[in-house]
């Protein structure tokens, strides 16, 4: 008795996929026209395969990690070489790499960055209460409201 390890023939509808990866059918659209995704037609319907279903989230991936859509393309074009995906994993490697060298770079400037404005506002605070220590509630309000809407909350009405 032989066993089928490949995957059944499940599709997907775009409404599917969508909800899964929590994407809007117009960016699998997208992701078709730039052929990253190439699903068949049912009529008017686009049906999407398991290797479409894995290629869409290895694109959402890629996104999340600041590749270009033209590098994952690239990763993507290699699979199937008949090289058991070497090639692939090769330029993968390569492009991930790179990222990271990338994005530790960012993490250093956003550091500096963040302690020049740390230095800049104890500074300014310390200049402010020695000449109108009145506008320093305001500042803290600021603040207050500042951060408010980095955490995806909305400043009161009064504020406004």
């Amino acid at each position: 008795m032989t066993s089928d390890l490949r995957r059944p023939a499940r599709t997907f509808t775009i409404r599917q996929l969508c909800r899964e990866f929590q994407t809007t059918p117009r960016a699998l659209r997208f992701y078709e026209d730039k052929g990253l995704l190439s699903p068949s037609r049912q009529g008017m319907n686009r049906v999407y395969s398991y290797k479409d279903r894995a290629r869409l989230k290895l694109v959402l991936q890629g996104k999340r990690v600041g590749l270009a859509l033209a590098e994952i393309r690239e990763i993507l074009e290699l699979y199937g070489k008949g090289d058991g995906e070497a090639a692939q994993n090769a330029k993968a490697l390569r492009k991930f790499k790179e990222r990271i060298i990338a994005l530790e770079q960012q993490r250093e400037d956003i550091g500096a960055a963040l302690d020049i404005l740390h230095k800049a506002c104890a500074n300014l605070e310390e200049q402010l209460s020695k000449v109108r220590p009145d506008l320093l509630p305001q500042a803290e309000e600021y603040d207050r409201m500042v951060r408010a809407r980095v955490d995806g909350h909305h400043e009161p009405a009064f504020m406004r």
